[in-house]
């Protein structure tokens, strides 16, 4: 089994375009996050020198960008009382790409090429959300500053 095989089922798109939890049918914009609150509710996650830079929340999933890796949370059920937590260290990464939407697309896309995985980790946005941004912070943690 592939190293970050356990994200294929947890709402990522993977090379063919099957589509599955996280962050399906996203009506809404990734919005950032207030630090300090999300400190407070992922402490028992973070190593004792790890500090969060940016994070970004859309409906009810979580990306965290740290100094040393990717964290994605991912709410499951209707409720969302069960969580997964998923961690990818930056030097995971080989190789991430985005993809604006067109005239006719309904969304832009991210890919994340993973360490030990043939496909990237896809993720699709609505097309007001800021992909640039997102991009450029992934670029900051995966290739320094």
């Amino acid at each position: 089994m592939e190293k970050y095989s356990h994200i294929l089922n947890e709402g990522w798109t993977f090379g063919g375009g099957v589509k599955m939890g996280i962050f399906d049918g996203i009506i809404g914009n990734a919005s950032e996050v207030n630090l300090e609150k999300l400190k407070e509710e992922v402490k028992g996650l973070l190593t004792p020198n790890e500090t969060i830079k940016n994070a970004y929340k859309i409906i009810r999933d979580t990306f965290i960008f740290t100094d040393k890796r990717l964290i994605l949370i991912d709410k499951q059920g209707v409720t969302g009382k069960k969580t997964q937590y998923h961690s990818i260290p930056y030097k995971s990464i080989l190789h991430f790409a985005v993809e604006t939407a067109g005239t006719f697309d309904l969304d832009a896309e991210l890919k994340i090429w993973v360490s030990g995985n043939e496909l990237p980790i896809q993720k699709s946005f609505n097309k007001s959300t800021n992909i640039y941004k997102i991009q450029s912070v992934l670029a900051e943690h995966v290739l320094g500053k």
